[in-house]
Formats: structure tokens, C-alpha cells, sequence
């Protein structure tokens, strides 16, 4: 994160106050809820300022894990060494050296076809796309019908896009290697199994669709969480700001490009993914920039982070910085933990009225 310190700031200020500061939930009931991030082993009789609390640390450390895990740092099992892992290493490039940023570049994994072309060719195909996208926004908008569309398309096709441990996603021999061995942790929590689930079923007919404009953030989601926490929103708020507007207006090599459209396809990708809709947006635009390697990635980082290996961090946008790809994983955490408040949040709405 400190690749991008106005970010970091922001971060930094919201996680102190949720732990540190005064709230609703004793210390030690914080420090448990963010070390096992699961509240059902709770006392049942819990205020709503406290419940509110406890949804709000448990939204930031489950999308915390997904940038965690998601910046390519998972190591894997090696008996031959004492602790049990080692960094992961690629070509003789080593996760260490990410830190200083140097060029995943170096890091292709040349014994292996992801069927893409090479790097820059994939750069200037997606800088074309970006700009064949604004001059069609220009001539002619599509309509709210289409859009529509567009969104139940893009909606029922993600929950087709597997995770990256899913081999039959990539050719058998891609991944395979990439395999993590786990902790046993059941000891530790009441449902070893519990986890992520798709928001529907597939073949379902109709599937459920979160309309955003009933249920937003800025006019519903902020005012509640900030009257029964106080001051929290405002410090979520402006994290969320801040990494939505956050851009060096770079892309790769290239300088003064104007990344806003790709910003917001990451952003609402991610809530596609939980059903969520945005009636202004076109998703139309999410199956032109973003690839198939990238929505395995981002599927797997945003809703089963533990699976995502460093080989399939370096699958995709090859050619761009690690700088770059952190602030990837700095959007989809945060569009992550916004989704997760969203349903939380609604759903403590309901019960008030």
C-alpha cells in the first residue's frame, strides 16, 4: 500500500479508528472479530451500534484479505524448510523483489500460454478498446433497455467464471503447480466450511439484482452507519473516494491517458459479481476491457482470496507495474468491502423500518 500513500493515509486513519477508538464494542470483542472475521459466536443480544460495528470490521478484513492474498505475496509448502513455507519464485523472480516494484515484465511465465498475445501487443489492444469505447459514448448512448441487458448478461456470465484453483478454466498444467496447501484452521472456528457462495444459483432464471440507485452508499449506506458509529463513515467515505479518483493517469509506459473508464469497469465488476447494478452504467463496457484471465483473477481475489497464486497475478496486464497492479487490488478490495456494507446495511435498514 505504500506504493500509493494517499491511499495509505486513508487506510490507515479508518482501520486505527474501528480498533483503537471509542465505539460501540468492547476492544477485545474487535481484536476477535477481525482475527476469526465471524460474529456468530457472539452473544445473540448485541445493540445495533454494535452490530454495525462489528458488519463494518468484518467488511474491511474480509476485502483486506483479498488485497492481502490478491498482491501475489501466497506462499506455498516446502518440507525441506523449517517454518513449512517458502516465497513463491517464477523464472528467478521472487515476491521480494515486488516491493521495490520492479517490472513484472521480468516475471512472464514464458514455459506457459494463457492464450494472449504478448504483453505490449495486449497493452495497445486494451489502450485501443478504451478509446474505440469514449468515441462510441459520444456519437450515441445506449439505452436503458440495453443496458439492462448488457448487466443480466454480464451478471449470469459471472457466475460461470471459476476460481483460480479451477483447472478446467486454464489448460490442466497452468495452475496446478500453483497449488496452496492450507493451515488447518477448523480447530479455530465452529464451520470449517463456511465461505463464499454465488448470490444465485446457476441456470436460474431470474436471477436477484441489487438496484444500487434504491440502495446506495452515499444516500442511505453513510448516514446510517455514520448515526449508530460516529465518524466512521466519513472516514469509509473518503477511503472509498479516494481510491475510486486515485490515478497517475499512467498505463504502463504510456502517460496523460485517462483512466477512468477502466476504473470504473474494475469497480463495477466486482459488484456485478454480488447481483449489484448501476442503471447509469454501461456494462457493455466490462466485457470489452476486462479479459478472461483478468475476471478469473479478480473472481478468485474478491471471493476466495486464499486460491490466488502469484501465477495467476502475473497472467494478466503483463506489461503493467506492480504499482499498477496494487492499485488494481486497492479497487477491487474496496468495491469488495462496499458491496459486502451495501447488504449488510440494507439489510439493518429493513429491520429499523
Amino acid at each position: 500500500m505504500s506504493l500509493h500513500t494517499q491511499y495509505l493515509e486513508s487506510f490507515l486513519r479508518s482501520q486505527f479508528y474501528m480498533l483503537r477508538m471509542d465505539g460501540p464494542l468492547p476492544l477485545p470483542y474487535r481484536h476477535y472479530i477481525a482475527i476469526m472475521k465471524l460474529v456468530k459466536t457472539g452473544e445473540n443480544n448485541w445493540s445495533l451500534p454494535e452490530l454495525v460495528h462489528a458488519v463494518v470490521l468484518l467488511a474491511h478484513y474480509h476485502a483486506l484479505a483479498s488485497f492481502v492474498f490478491g498482491s501475489g505475496i501466497n506462499p506455498e509448502r516446502d518440507p525441506e524448510i523449517s517454518n513449512g513455507f517458502r516465497l513463491i519464485s517464477v523464472n528467478n523472480f521472487c515476491v521480494c523483489d515486488l516491493a521495490n516494484d520492479n517490472n513484472i515484465e521480468n516475471a512472464s511465465l514464458s514455459g506457459s500460454n494463457f492464450g494472449i498475445v504478448d504483453s505490449l501487443s495486449e497493452l495497445e489492444a486494451l489502450m485501443e478498446r478504451m478509446k474505440r469505447l469514449q468515441e462510441e459514448r459520444e456519437d450515441e448512448e445506449a439505452s436503458q433497455e440495453e443496458m439492462s441487458t448488457r448487466f443480466e448478461k454480464e451478471k449470469k456470465e459471472s457466475l460461470f467464471v471459476v476460481s483460480g484453483d479451477t483447472f478446467h478454466s486454464f489448460p490442466h498444467s497452468d495452475f496446478e503447480d500453483d497449488m496452496i496447501i492450507t493451515s488447518d484452521v477448523s480447530r479455530y472456528i465452529e464451520d470449517p466450511s463456511f465461505g463464499y457462495e454465488d448470490f444465485a444459483r446457476r441456470g436460474e432464471e431470474h436471477l436477484p439484482t441489487f438496484r444500487a440507485q434504491d440502495y446506495t452508499w452515499e444516500n442511505h449506506g453513510f448516514s446510517l452507519v455514520n448515526r449508530l458509529y460516529s465518524d466512521i463513515g466519513h472516514l469509509l467515505d473518503e477511503k472509498f473516494r479516494m481510491v475510486y479518483n486515485l490515478t497517475y493517469n499512467t498505463m504502463a509506459t504510456h502517460e496523460d491517458v485517462d483512466t477512468t473508464m477502466l476504473r470504473r469497469a474494475l469497480f463495477n465488476y466486482v459488484h456485478c459479481m454480488f447481483g449489484i447494478r448501476y442503471d447509469d452504467y454501461d456494462y457493455g463496457e466490462v466485457n470489452q476491457l476486462l479479459e478472461r484471465s483478468l475476471k478469473v483473477y479478480i473472481k478468485t481475489v474478491t471471493c476466495y482470496p486464499e486460491r490466488t497464486t502469484k501465477r495467476m497475478y502475473d497472467s494478466y496486464w503483463r506489461q503493467f507495474k506492480h504499482s499498477e497492479k496494487v492499485h488494481v487490488n486497492l479497487l477491487l478490495m474496496e468495491a469488495r468491502m462496499q458491496a459486502e456494507l451495501l447488504y449488510a446495511l440494507r439489510a439493518i435498514t429493513r429491520h429499523l423500518t
